[in-house]
C-alpha cells in the first residue's frame, strides 16, 4: 500500500483523494490550511464534460441531487436591457449522458465531496499546511505546520491559485492578474427561471444560474484596474452600482442586493505554468498548476479531470516520476487551450466601445452555436489524444 499526501481540500484535492482512494493501492491523507470547513458560498456551474469525470469518482449523482441541472442545456443570451440575442445549447456527453449544465452552490459541492471522503475513511486534517519538502530516493519528506514530519510515496499539491506547495518548489511561478473582477450574489429562484442566462453589456457581462430548487446566483464580470480594492461592507452597494444599467430578468435580483445578501467579489487571477508540473514525487494539479479565467466555465472540470487522469496513470506499475511526467504532458495541451479560449472570450466581452459592442452582438446569432460546438469538439479531440 502506497501513501499519498494531498494538500488542499477544494475541488481538485477532494477529487484526487476520491479518485486515488477508489482506485485501490493508495492510503490517502488530506490536509487543508483552513481551520474549519468554510468555503465561498456562491455558485458554480459545471458542464457535462466535467460531470463525466465527477461520475468517474462516484460523485456525479449526489452533485445533481444537490444542485440544479438545466433541463434543456440551454444558455439564453440577452442584451443588458433584456432584449433577446440568441439561444445556444450545450452538449451532453458521457455514458450515460450527463446533464448538459449543472448549477450548484459551492458549499454544497464541498459537502458532497467531503461526505464521500468520510464514507471512504479518508482523513482530512484541518488547519495544517506544508512547511518544508525534501526529495528522497523514492519518497518525499514533508514537514507540517503542526510540527510533525512524515514521508510519502507521492505528494499532490492541490492547494489552489496561491499554492504553498508551488511556492516551496517553484517560487518563480506566481498568479498574474487577468484584468477582470467578478461579482456574485445568491438569491431565491423563481420557479419559472430554469435556464442559464447571460446578459451582454458594454464591457460587462451578467449571468443568472439556478443552483438549487430554491436558489440561484448572479455573476457579473467587469474590467477593473489591477490592485482595485473594495470595502467588504460596501460590496452590496458597489455591486448594484457596477451593474446599474442592467434590466430584464436580472433587475429584480440586483434590486434585492442588500447587506443581508450573500455577496462576493473576486479579482480574477491566472496561473500559466510551464512543464514540468512535478518534481520527484511532488505534483501540482488544478488551479495550483493552471488557474484560468471563468469565461468558459471550465475551472472545476479541469480540476476533476486532472484527478481522474492522475489516478489512472498511477494505477499501473509505471514508476511514479514517469507517471507524473506523463500526467503533465497529457493535461497541459487541454489546460492551455481552455486558458487561451477563456481569455479571448473575456477580452471580447470587455470591449468598451459601444459601436464595436453593437457590431459583435449583431454577429452573435450567426456564430454563437458554432463557437460552442467547436470548443467542445476540440475538448473531445484533446481528451482522445491524451
Amino acid at each position: 500500500m502506497k501513501n499519498v499526501l494531498i494538500v488542499g481540500a477544494g475541488i481538485a484535492g477532494c477529487s484526487a483523494a476520491l479518485a486515488l482512494a477508489r482506485s485501490g493501492g493508495w492510503r490517502v491523507t488530506v490536509i487543508e490550511k483552513q481551520p474549519q470547513s468554510q468555503f465561498q458560498s456562491s455558485g458554480i456551474f459545471v458542464y457535462s464534460n466535467g460531470l463525466e469525470h465527477f461520475h468517474h469518482i462516484g460523485a456525479m449523482q449526489a452533485l445533481v441531487q444537490a444542485g440544479f441541472p438545466i433541463p434543456s442545456g440551454r444558455n439564453v443570451y440577452l442584451h443588458h436591457d433584456g432584449r433577446h440575442i440568441v439561444d445556444v445549447v450545450y452538449p451532453s456527453v458521457g455514458t450515460p449522458p450527463m446533464p448538459a449544465i449543472l448549477g450548484v452552490k459551492r458549499a454544497e459541492m464541498h459537502r458532497v465531496l467531503s461526505t464521500q471522503l468520510e464514507a471512504l475513511g479518508v482523513p482530512v486534517c484541518l488547519g495544517v499546511t506544508v512547511q518544508a519538502l525534501r526529495h528522497e530516493d523514492a519518497r518525499a519528506s514533508v514537514e507540517l505546520s503542526d510540527g510533525s514530519t512524515a514521508s510519502f510515496d507521492l505528494v499532490v499539491g492541490a492547494d489552489g491559485i496561491r499554492s504553498g506547495v508551488r511556492a516551496l518548489l517553484w517560487p518563480d511561478v506566481r498568479p498574474t492578474y487577468s484584468g477582470f473582477g467578478v461579482w456574485r450574489s445568491v438569491h431565491r429562484r423563481p420557479p419559472e427561471l430554469v435556464d442559464k442566462i447571460m446578459m451582454m453589456g458594454v464591457g460587462k457581462r451578467l449571468g443568472i444560474m439556478p443552483i438549487a430548487d430554491d436558489r440561484l446566483y448572479i455573476f457579473g464580470t467587469i474590467a477593473e484596474p489591477e490592485g482595485s480594492w473594495f470595502d467588504k461592507a460596501l460590496w452590496p452597494q458597489t455591486m448594484r452600482e457596477r451593474f446599474a444599467e442592467f434590466g430584464g430578468p436580472v433587475r429584480r435580483f440586483l434590486d434585492e442586493v442588500s447587506a443581508d445578501t450573500e455577496v462576493l467579489y473576486t479579482a480574477v487571477e491566472e496561473v500559466v505554468m510551464p512543464l514540468p508540473w512535478h518534481q520527484g514525487r511532488v505534483v501540482l494539479i488544478g488551479d495550483a498548476a493552471h488557474a484560468c479565467t471563468p469565461f468558459m466555465g471550465q475551472g472545476g472540470a479541469l480540476a476533476v479531470q486532472d484527478a481522474v487522469e492522475l489516478a489512472r496513470l498511477l494505477a499501473d506499475d509505471t514508476p511514479i516520476p514517469e507517471a507524473l511526467s506523463r500526467f503533465g504532458e497529457r493535461r497541459a495541451p487541454m489546460c492551455r487551450f481552455v486558458q487561451e479560449a477563456s481569455h479571448r472570450v473575456g477580452s471580447a466581452g470587455a470591449v468598451q466601445d459601444p459601436a464595436r459592442h453593437a457590431e459583435a452582438m449583431r454577429a452573435m446569432p450567426a456564430h454563437a452555436q458554432a463557437h460552442v460546438d467547436g470548443f467542445y469538439e476540440e475538448l473531445e479531440r484533446l481528451s482522445a489524444n491524451a
